[in-house]
């Protein structure tokens, strides 16, 4: 550990503080993506999605399909029923589309060079220490946006039964979207932030 950070646990500014400002800063790198996606997408959104759909959640479909996670459609009438994945960004007309792959890793670059600056860290196991909590946050709001976008109908038909729903598949949600994701980008962020940091040593 650095003087820095040694000086920072001397002052009163704890370990368990430092990861707390990190998935916080988590909880944000999600929330700055997801408004951003509904900047770039929101348009389209009203355009080709259902009015049984509330809005919010099928712009978060998009955020999840820029996490290379995909949504599962599943539907059922009677005694048949079926099950397939969508990416909205794939099939999108939009020729913006293309940049929700890149919000994710950008806000969460963003976030892990942020801390690693915040706390002038010199060394790779210094940048890894405040960007990877940045995890905890994220894949928070990863896990629960998973199951609260999920949007389902139910009806009947000359007494026939059906049934739909649609949401982000939830094992990648969490485990690609809100782990691997923020693990990959938050770190990379601290470590060219650290670079940077030693240089001016």
């Amino acid at each position: 550990m650095s003087s820095q950070m040694a000086t920072s646990e001397e002052s009163g500014v704890p370990g368990a503080s430092r990861v707390a400002a990190s998935a916080g800063l988590g909880v944000f790198a999600a929330v700055i993506g997801y408004l951003f996606t509904y900047l770039l997408i929101s348009g389209e959104v009203r355009e080709n999605v259902s009015e049984n759909v509330a809005e919010w959640k099928a712009v978060a479909w998009y955020f999840y399909n820029g996490h290379m996670v995909d949504i599962q459609s599943t539907g059922s009438f009677g005694s048949f029923g079926g099950t397939d994945t969508v990416n909205f960004i794939a099939e999108s007309s939009s020729s913006t589309a293309g940049i929700l792959y890149v919000l994710p890793p950008l806000a969460l670059l963003a976030v892990g060079a942020f801390l690693a600056y915040r706390w002038n860290t010199t060394d790779l196991g210094e940048a890894i220490i405040v960007g990877t909590p940045v995890t905890i946050g994220y894949a928070l709001v990863m896990g629960i946006g998973a199951v609260v976008t999920e949007s389902s109908a139910e009806w009947s038909t000359f007494g026939i039964e059906g049934s739909s729903s649609v949401a982000p598949v939830l094992v990648p949600a969490i485990l690609l979207g809100g782990i691997i994701y923020p693990l990959v980008f938050s770190n990379a962020g601290a470590a060219i932030a650290t670079a940077f940091n030693s240089r001016e040593r």
